[in-house]
């Protein structure tokens, strides 16, 4: 892959302040785009953006439509690539469900790909991208099925947008344990453990991190041959018992 593949090009980052979406927009950076960051945090989105060199930023959720259609009509025009990571799972066993906190996700991970997309149909190019980030908590059940639920919902969905809004590009990354702030706080004192495990366990015999998932994202940036897939990316998580 050419270091200037995507030179001169704007690369929109939705949940861009931290984790893969600020490594995804770094990777970016590196390869000449012009890259847009949103976050929730205002603090921590104009440290990410300071840090890389971004082009703008917009401090929001993202969950908030009547926000993000604003922060969509103030982009210019065209925009070349745009990946979606805000939102983390929802895990709770039955007993403890919170139905709140569970439209949330929903909102997060399956409504909010469909609003992206609609405002999408207006600004990005021909042939651009739209990138959601998933992950692979479906593969097993285990207690906690919402979770899986929504994430084995999210594949399909891709695949009919990448239909319905051709020839923009719409693909959707199927990550494992990514070793991130995110990560940190759902597993808590037991981050090291979970390391440690997957170092010991998976066919890669490190843990994934998120520039991991940053070069991936890049390359179904710049592949125009990709659309309506999910790619994994676990470190041959789903390979072990």
């Amino acid at each position: 892959m050419s270091t200037a593949s995507l030179l001169g090009q704007t690369v929109v980052v939705i949940g861009g302040s931290s984790g893969i979406g600020f490594a995804t927009a770094r990777a970016a950076r590196a390869e000449g785009a012009n890259v847009v960051l949103t976050g929730r945090n205002p603090e921590r989105l104009e440290h990410a953006a300071t840090e890389i060199g971004a082009r703008d930023t917009a401090a929001f959720d993202a969950v908030d439509i009547g926000r993000l259609e604003r922060f969509f009509a103030d982009l210019p025009t065209p925009v070349d690539h745009v990946l979606v990571t805000a939102g983390g799972p929802y895990y709770a066993p039955v007993p403890e469900f919170d139905f709140a906190m569970a439209r949330r996700s929903l909102d997060e991970h399956v409504f909010l790909p469909i609003h992206i997309a609609r405002l999408a149909m207006a600004t990005v190019r021909p042939g651009g991208t739209l990138l959601f980030l998933g992950g692979t908590g479906a593969r097993r059940p285990t207690a906690g099925a919402f979770a899986a639920a929504a994430t084995a919902a999210l594949p399909a969905l891709i695949a009919g947008l990448a239909v319905e809004l051709a020839p923009i590009r719409v693909n959707l990354i199927a990550a494992g344990f990514v070793d991130t702030g995110l990560s940190a706080s759902l597993l808590g004192d037991q981050l090291d453990a979970r390391r440690a495990e997957l170092r010991a366990t998976l066919p890669i015999a490190r843990v994934v991190g998120p520039e991991d998932v940053a070069r991936l994202a890049v390359h179904l940036m710049t592949n125009t041959a990709l659309t309506g897939a999910t790619y994994d990316i676990d470190g041959g998580q789903q390979l072990i018992a």
